[in-house]
């Protein structure tokens, strides 16, 4: 038998003001999900898509990119495989694999893959070691549990507000793939919406307190896997005036946990902030 999930998690997407604005959807979409490989230990998989501004169809292809690549990580391990052996060449045709479903849905709708492109970060996080992957911005942070470090920097176009897309030509080319000894405790991954909350551009740097006050919540959590309250809050935090007034685009956050739980305060002492984050 399967032993149940150690992660816990929490995530949401909300559609930006700007967009609200226009009367256009969200573009971004995320999944986590947790698997088990050959020697049956957990592997969390998460993935985080946004769905350009300048595409059509931006939200279909985030969400055909996100269910893609949970699909290929599920018959991945599904399949016997382990953890050490996704290499480059895994996360390749993991890749190809959304843009040959996005081109299949491209055709369908009499359409481009252009009209559907989007942005790419998959994380694939195993007992001791992880691979990432990352096609544009947005960005991957991680905790051994002494500290907080991006794995890739966001991705940048060569003109100011652009980036790189799973749907580009040169995009296997452009992908950053690291194979990461060490265990990882906690992740983050978001979209570029969540950028100017949690990192430090002129020094390439992580801002600590915003994860510092973030994580509590869903280490508390008793159950494991997606708590739906838990996100469903961070939802609202997200869409509030505080933090819509920092950043006016789509915001995705997937924040989770292995740390353990009676390390961290209780439940009421570890809520979702609602003040500005730069305090």
């Amino acid at each position: 038998m399967k032993r149940a999930s150690r992660w816990r998690i929490a995530a949401a997407s909300v559609t930006g003001s700007s967009h609200v604005r226009l009367s256009l959807p969200c573009q971004d979409t995320a999944t986590a999900k947790v698997f088990h490989d050959a020697d049956d230990k957990e592997v969390l998989v998460v993935v985080v898509s946004d769905g350009a501004g300048s595409a059509s169809r931006a939200e279909i292809g985030s969400s055909i990119a996100c269910s893609t690549v949970a699909e290929a990580a599920e018959v991945y391990f599904a399949g016997g495989n382990r953890l050490e052996a996704l290499e480059l060449d895994v996360a390749i045709s993991w890749l190809q694999m959304v843009q040959k479903a996005i081109a299949i849905r491209a055709a369908e709708d009499i359409g481009t893959p252009r009209d559907y492109a989007c942005t790419l970060l998959v994380a694939v996080v195993g007992q001791d070691s992880s691979a990432i992957m990352q096609i544009g911005d947005g960005a991957i942070v991680v905790s051994d549990g002494a500290g907080w470090s991006w794995v890739h920097w966001p991705q940048r176009g060569e003109f100011a507000n652009t980036t790189f897309f799973a749907t580009d030509e040169q995009a296997e080319k452009r992908m950053a793939f690291d194979f990461c000894k060490g265990r990882i405790e906690e992740i983050a991954v978001f979209s570029d919406g969540i950028e100017p909350l949690v990192l430090e551009y002129t020094t390439q740097t992580v801002f600590a307190p915003f994860f510092d006050k973030m994580f509590p919540a869903v280490r508390a959590l008793q159950e494991e896997g997606l708590d739906q309250g838990l996100s469903t809050a961070l939802a609202t935090y997200l869409d509030s005036p505080a933090i819509c007034a920092r950043t006016d685009d789509d915001k995705t956050l997937v924040l989770a946990t292995r740390a353990n739980a009676a390390a961290v305060p209780p439940l009421q002492d570890s809520v979702i902030p609602s003040e500005d984050t730069d305090e």
